[in-house]
């Protein structure tokens, strides 16, 4: 009786979702790239819905089709309004007059310019990314030797598509993984033949080298030869925006600088982007959902990414329908009862799918604003060592909404910033406590680790426990495991292999 009484709890204590917060929560999972469609289906099954084109997106000289339909309406108060509805006069029908006002999920940010809309980024993984370069190996003049020494570079790249570890590892790697002895100068110079495959930029073993390869393969030009000298000689000036110090030693006024920035913010950061959770998929292009733009003031200008969906409201020719057979209620037939209740429900099912999108847009910014407040300074600088420790329930917390909520959010959405495109994922990291009582993030940890074994004594190479004991000793109680786990994350190898 125990077991069965503790069954009925548990029982009792599931949450039902109701249809509404399970379309909300549909909404939310479905990315940038499928919303179109799922908006085009919601139109095609109900003919309560209807897709609103602005009348300043038509020709003023054309006739519309719906000119004819709009005749009667010319002498209502809500001529102005395109979004109006006016059939709905009796108190039954009061509930949808409000879903005639402009959607709330289309309102737009005007302070962001048109260019920043339907961003894409195809990737081609059918076949897969590697699979492409692969092809490109096939096309050299490679011995099998070298053919396998292509390869193994090309499985070491890193999901931005650039290589993290210097070639001396690569050779000790490929002796003890492939029973391939070579030399680094060997590795190198394969590398240097697969910096020329597209796109243009993979393979680099730096953002800087990446940004270099992408501006040497451009015709020759005065612009090309200035991001050249910007890039190779001023790297640090750039990354850092020391604007007036670059146009001072370059000799540049601000017209050349602009020009010369922004040709430069059109290279691609990321050209190895298909290397990600996404490899595998069929042909797909990823649209971010987010756009985060910052000024030269440091304002952070956040917008979502929804300009190509339709805008959506209730259908004023099925509204009038509906209201007129509600008014002839008493004289209606069984069928035609049957066919009003169906009208009532296809208005009903309108106007929850318009509120499930407004909550849906509104969770989304949410979201997105908490993480810009928390990595502001990411945002501001694109330094990935300023990003801080943060995990769902800081976000969930400061947006007030649940962390399964958040959780969608993140695992299934993109974002395009001054820096590239990124899944939210990248701004997620666990925390780790100091012996202090400071929270640091993994990344942190990473950067510190790297630091140790870049400043350890040549030839005498610190071994995973020594890594961990030195860590300790700095604060940061990490476990020998944990410090081997982030050491093959950053591609170092073992210290037998590093001596």
């Amino acid at each position: 009786m125990v077991g069965r009484s503790g069954e009925l709890q548990k029982q009792k204590q599931i949450q039902t979702l109701s249809p509404q917060q399970i379309l909300v929560a549909e909404l939310i999972e479905i990315p940038a790239t499928e919303l179109e469609q799922r908006f085009n289906a919601e139109l095609e099954k109900n003919p309560a819905l209807t897709e609103d084109v602005p009348a300043t997106h038509d020709d003023p000289n054309s006739d519309s089709p719906s000119d004819e339909n709009d005749q009667n309406d010319t002498n209502t108060n809500d001529e102005t309004d395109p979004y109006s509805i006016d059939a709905f006069d009796n108190d039954m029908l009061a509930d949808y007059r409000t879903e005639d006002d402009i959607p709330d999920y289309k309102l737009r940010d005007v302070s962001v310019s048109p260019s920043s809309t339907n961003s894409e980024i195809p990737i081609s993984n059918n076949p897969s990314f590697y699979d492409v370069l692969k092809e490109q190996v096939g096309t050299q003049a490679f011995s099998d030797r070298e053919t396998e020494i292509a390869e193994y570079i090309i499985g070491s790249l890193d999901h931005d598509g650039l290589l993290r570890k210097p070639v001396e590892s690569l050779a000790a790697e490929l002796e003890l993984y492939q029973d391939l002895p070579t030399s680094a100068s060997e590795v190198e110079k394969t590398l240097r033949i697969i910096q020329t495959f597209d796109p243009a930029g993979i393979a680099a073993t730096s953002l800087q080298e990446c940004l270099l390869i992408q501006l040497r393969r451009k015709p020759e030009s005065q612009l090309r030869d200035d991001g050249i000298t910007l890039i190779s000689k001023y790297w640090d000036d750039f990354i850092n925006k020391r604007k007036e110090r670059i146009m001072q030693a370059m000799k540049l006024d601000e017209d050349q600088y602009e020009e010369l920035f922004t040709s430069l913010t059109r290279l691609n950061p990321r050209p190895g982007s298909a290397l990600d959770e996404y490899q595998g998929k069929a042909n797909q292009v990823i649209t971010p959902d987010f756009i985060v733009t910052t000024t030269d003031e440091g304002e952070i200008v956040l917008r979502l990414n929804d300009d190509f969906v339709p805008e959506l409201r209730i259908s004023q020719e099925f509204a009038q329908l509906l209201n007129g057979r509600q008014q002839n209620r008493k004289q209606l037939s069984v069928k035609e009862n049957e066919a009003l209740a169906f009208m009532k429900d296809r208005i009903e099912a309108a106007q929850n799918f318009i509120a499930a999108v407004t909550q849906r847009r509104n969770t989304l910014l949410a979201v997105m604003q908490n993480i810009i407040d928390i990595q502001r300074a990411y945002f501001i600088e694109g330094d990935e060592d300023m990003l801080q420790p943060m995990i769902l329930k800081d976000v969930a917390e400061r947006a007030q909404l649940d962390i399964s909520t958040v959780s969608r959010v993140k695992n299934s959405k993109y974002v395009q910033t001054d820096f590239g495109i990124f899944p939210l994922s990248h701004f997620f990291g666990h925390k780790y406590t100091t012996n202090e009582g400071e929270e640091i993030s993994v990344r942190m940890i990473k950067s510190i680790l790297k630091e140790c074994i870049e400043t350890e004594v040549k030839g005498h190479p610190l071994s995973d426990d020594k890594l961990s004991e030195i860590l300790k000793g700095k604060g940061y109680p990490i476990a020998r495991r944990t410090v081997a786990k982030y050491r093959e994350m950053l591609g170092i190898a073992v210290a037998r292999l590093r001596k």
